[in-house]
């Protein structure tokens, strides 16, 4: 017999399996001792961006709406604060949601998204508290690639004449790489592999392999210090 978490996830996981309905997001707010909304609610609520012209263009299926809603909601609930439920129930949606979510994927509260199906992830990667992607252009992470406290990541930018001109252009952040706390990347930015932006840089142009990035614009420092040691040597585990 699991635990009682265990049986939640398990519960929960049957939920999704069946494909994510109202009644099935009710019945996962139940589980999670979270407020109880009608059918009538959930079925007409809209999400932030669902109002943004990239949600106009390209609406979200009632599947997504709901996985977006119980993402957010659920950092709002006591739930969240208990890692061994949190990062396996963040896992289930983002299994479903992302566009690619690769085997390890761990994302700490309050990690924030406006279209997960734009959001691709390899295995092992690593989000930490207050990360947020703006991930209308898109985004796509490799391997064990970890973004701590407070990363900031955007993939749309806004003509000066007119606002509601909107260009989009991807970010790519390569395997084994690390983005340290505050940093931003600005739109069409690649991260190379094994690179490194140390804490509260801009990032507005391309990261080399290998090298450390500082500063406002982020520019190389030097080569990443990796003692000979490549991929899996550089122990890229972040929570035991």
């Amino acid at each position: 017999m699991g635990t009682e978490i265990d049986l939640k996830i398990d519960e929960i996981g049957v939920i999704f399996g069946r494909g994510l309905d109202t009644e099935g997001t009710m019945r996962i707010l139940r589980i999670l001792d979270g407020p109880a909304y009608s059918q009538a609610y959930l079925e007409e609520l809209n999400l932030y961006s669902e109002l943004l012209p990239l949600g106009r263009e390209k609406p979200f299926t009632r599947e997504q709406r709901h996985l977006h809603f119980l993402w957010d909601a659920f950092d709002k609930l006591p739930i969240c604060l208990d890692a061994n439920f949190g990062i396996l129930f963040r896992r289930l949606i983002a299994e479903r949601l992302f566009k690619k979510c690769g085997v390890g994927f761990i994302a700490e509260e309050n990690f924030r998204f406006n279209f997960g199906q734009n959001i691709e992830v390899g295995d092992f990667v690593f989000f930490n508290r207050g990360v947020f992607v703006d991930s209308k252009g898109g985004v796509i992470i490799g391997n064990h690639v970890g973004l701590t406290e407070d990363v900031r990541i955007f993939t749309h930018s806004h003509s000066e004449s007119s606002h509601i001109i909107r260009e989009y252009k991807p970010v790519v952040i390569k395997d084994y790489a690390k983005i340290y706390t505050g940093a931003v990347i600005l739109p069409g930015v690649t991260i190379g592999e094994q690179a490194i932006v140390a804490s509260h840089s801009l990032v507005t142009k391309d990261v080399p392999a290998n090298t450390l990035v500082a500063g406002m614009p982020a520019q190389v420092v030097r080569e990443r210090k990796t003692d000979g040691k490549s991929g899996d040597e550089l122990d890229h585990i972040w929570l035991f």
